[in-house]
């Protein structure tokens, strides 16, 4: 997708009917598609274990990965044993399901399950075809809870409770692919267990969330800065820590923040708002898979953790990467909670009618 494309999106422009024939076929292939799981003539997969589907109705990433890590973290102290599956998007790996080790590259299971292998004690696993996928983990693993990052289009796979991930930017124009960045039309909102809006890093910022209160259950998550990370050593310093640093390598460091992520101005506004001095800022598109002649060679570099795990090895020691972690009311939590105890009473329900061979 071009840059002016992703422009028309979020923007009034006007061109984006010239599409509309592609759009027409997109939405009644989408549409027979969804009918055809509806009505059962496509199978649909019941997991023996509760499935969450964290996911978006249009494309690009909207803050979808750090509402997953905030829910391995919570769910995990409430005892829960955890299982992230992914479609592995980027990487290189052809054999599925594949067990992601925390060690694996990105370049090989794709950037998303490489940062939550790393990050989050979880079992990780990619597979395209999701399905496949919790059968795997059902069979292979010990998790007794499934989140699935992205996959809310994924149909053949039955899930239990659906979060839709929405950030600043909403569903920009409103029109399906391609005239406009969305997946499914904005009536799918209404069918999700929660709506949750990615209100970035500012506390003060207006949210879109009382558009949608009428209709669903909203709730608003932000990011909130951790720490700095060292790309190649892992070494971790506080915010107060690293703002010295910035301060003690004088006016003529030379420093360039990068991001290849869904919405980079989001990240390089998080960095102004630190009152970190940016000389440049690099914008690369979401998933973009690094090289050593993308990265500068001097000075100091700053970049998202998503970004880090593919510059891994090849880029220079004064490489840092900022650690973000998500917080939303606990309101959220008790919604998602409910639905997983709701799913394990119904399937012990069905254990004790269902005939013994």
């Amino acid at each position: 997708m071009t840059t002016k494309l992703i422009s028309a999106w979020y923007s009034s422009a006007k061109w984006v009917w010239c599409l509309f024939p592609l759009t027409f076929v997109f939405w009644l292939l989408s549409s027979t598609r969804r009918f055809l799981f509806r009505t059962g003539l496509f199978a649909s997969n019941e997991a023996s274990i509760p499935v969450i589907v964290v996911g978006n109705i249009g494309v690009g990433g909207n803050g979808k990965t750090p509402l997953v890590l905030a829910l391995i973290s919570t769910l995990r102290n409430k005892g829960y044993t955890l299982a992230v599956l992914s479609r592995g998007y980027g990487g290189s790996q052809t054999n599925f399901p594949c067990l992601v080790d925390k060690n694996d590259s990105a370049a090989l299971v794709g950037d998303e399950p490489a940062l939550i292998s790393k990050r989050a004690p979880c079992i990780v696993v990619i597979d395209p075809v999701r399905a496949r996928g919790v059968k795997f983990i059902e069979q292979n693993t010990a998790a007794n809870v499934i989140i699935c990052d992205d996959g809310l289009q994924h149909y053949a796979m039955k899930r239990d409770v659906e979060i839709c991930v929405l950030d600043k930017r909403g569903v920009g124009n409103g029109y399906l692919l391609p005239m406009g960045p969305l997946r499914e039309g904005v009536w799918r909102l209404k069918t999700v267990d929660a709506l949750v809006h990615n209100i970035g890093f500012s506390a003060h910022k207006k949210s879109s969330k009382a558009n949608f209160d009428s209709v669903m259950t909203a709730f608003e998550m932000r990011l909130q800065p951790s720490c700095w990370v060292n790309v190649n050593t892992q070494e971790k310093k506080s915010l107060a820590e690293f703002a010295v640093n910035v301060k003690r390598a004088g006016e003529n460091t030379v420093f360039t923040a990068l991001a290849g992520i869904g919405d980079p101005k989001r990240f390089f506004d998080t960095l102004e708002n630190m009152q970190l001095k940016l000389d440049r800022t690099i914008s690369f598109a979401d998933h973009h898979q690094f090289t050593q002649d993308d990265l500068p060679t001097n000075g100091w570099v700053l970049m998202t953790e998503k970004d880090a795990v593919k510059c891994m090895g090849f880029i220079h020691k004064n490489a840092w990467y900022l650690r973000i972690d998500a917080t939303i009311d606990d309101d959220f939590y008790t919604l998602i909670e409910d639905r997983i105890q709701a799913k394990s009473q119904l399937l012990v329900k069905k254990r004790a009618i269902t005939p013994r061979q």
